[in-house]
């Protein structure tokens, strides 16, 4: 017993204290816009040929080409910052990356605006949440946000707790592009939760369908088929940005604090 008390107090602690640190190099960010002016006037689409999942338009314009990037399409792929040759796009390495509203996703270089203000703390789940998970074909996604449940990141010590029905749940979290043979299964997940609930979409591919997205599945995404509260980008989304979706939806402080606006 002494032995085993000895090793555990040697190991130290292997849980990240640092709140949303930004990603390491080793990761791929998200793309961000700069204030840079686009070459799309002189005939540069580079970014939006990169793009393989058609979240990217350019258009000339006055000042500069306007570029619009829709991070509910976006799978991290981190083509569009290598050949973007004006330096507008670039890799965008936070972590507080979820929102409550799918528009807010989209980001543009017409002007640099700031999020909405923060809803006040209204949410019932505010000292803890109890979540079911739901994959309707996301593999990746899934071991990211178990990833989230361990000793590095931790996500009991916020009093958010996975459970293995939904009847037990106050929220679904949501990953896969939800083709159409999963869109009843889900309908009823969503109907044996009790009220108060919610739903979280967990990566692109639940967001927009992602790279399903207008297949003959009928891949459209969570929002299609259920009121959704929360969107957290990213394919698959980092651990960081499944706890940020979650907290947001607990209205946790950590998460509803000022953020930086995502065009720099």
């Amino acid at each position: 017993m002494l032995q085993t008390l000895i090793q555990l107090l040697s190991a130290g602690n292997a849980t990240q204290r640092a709140m949303f640190p930004a990603l390491p190099a080793y990761s791929r960010g998200l793309p961000g816009l700069t204030d840079t002016a686009c070459a799309a006037n002189q005939g540069c689409s580079a970014c939006v040929q990169a793009c393989p999942a058609e979240a990217i338009q350019v258009s000339p314009g006055p000042a500069g080409g306007q570029v619009s990037i829709d991070l509910g399409r976006c799978i991290a792929c981190n083509g569009c910052p290598a050949v973007c040759p004006a330096g507008t796009i670039v890799e965008d390495r936070s972590t507080r990356v979820a929102v409550r509203r799918r528009e807010e996703l989209i980001l543009t270089n017409k002007a640099v605006t700031q999020r909405p203000a923060q809803l006040p703390h209204t949410s019932p789940f505010r000292r803890s949440i109890h979540l079911r998970e739901v994959s309707t074909g996301d593999s990746a996604s899934d071991l990211e946000i178990a990833a989230s449940n361990n000793p590095v990141f931790d996500a009991s010590r916020f009093g958010i707790h996975f459970v293995a029905s939904p009847r037990f749940a106050d929220a679904l979290i949501v990953t896969g592009p939800v083709a159409r043979a999963m869109h009843e299964p889900l309908r009823r997940c969503y109907e044996a939760m009790a009220d108060p609930r919610l739903v979280i979409a967990a990566g692109a591919s639940a967001i927009s369908g992602g790279l399903h997205r207008g297949s003959y599945a009928e891949a459209k995404g969570v929002n299609a088929i259920l009121p959704t509260a929360i969107y957290v980008p990213g394919h698959p989304p980092h651990p960081w940005y499944v706890l940020h979706g979650i907290l947001l939806a607990m209205e946790h402080p950590l998460a509803i604090e000022a953020a930086p606006a995502r065009l720099r």
